[in-house]
């Protein structure tokens, strides 16, 4: 069980879900997520290249989708994805001291 932090913990005590965390939930089960992956995963690229290993094909999808919902530049998804709490869980991201880059801690 991997420990929680501060701030998920806050987020799981709110009483009222916001109205994105309501829009996110209905998404999740109204959009046919499997058919896309299917669609998207032959062309996606995979590990075993140089470099660092690509996101999954799933988190990419649910950014993506959440870029075109809320009319996101990729600057401010990630800054939305590092600041809110119901995004990264939609995209199914954990924020971890390792991810956050050393200039800005």
């Amino acid at each position: 069980m991997k420990q929680r932090s501060f701030a998920s913990l806050s987020f799981e005590s709110k009483k009222k879900p916001t109205r994105r965390e309501k829009f996110l939930g209905e998404m999740d089960q109204v959009v046919p997520w499997d058919a896309l992956l299917a669609l998207i995963e032959p062309s996606y690229p995979t590990s075993g290249r140089r470099g660092r290993p690509p996101m999954p094909a799933a988190t990419m999808l649910r950014i993506h989708f959440m870029q075109q919902w809320y009319t996101l530049s990729d600057p401010a998804m990630e800054d939305a994805l590092y600041e809110i709490e119901s995004m990264r869980r939609f995209a199914g991201l954990e924020l971890n001291e390792d991810a956050i880059p050393d200039e800005t801690r």
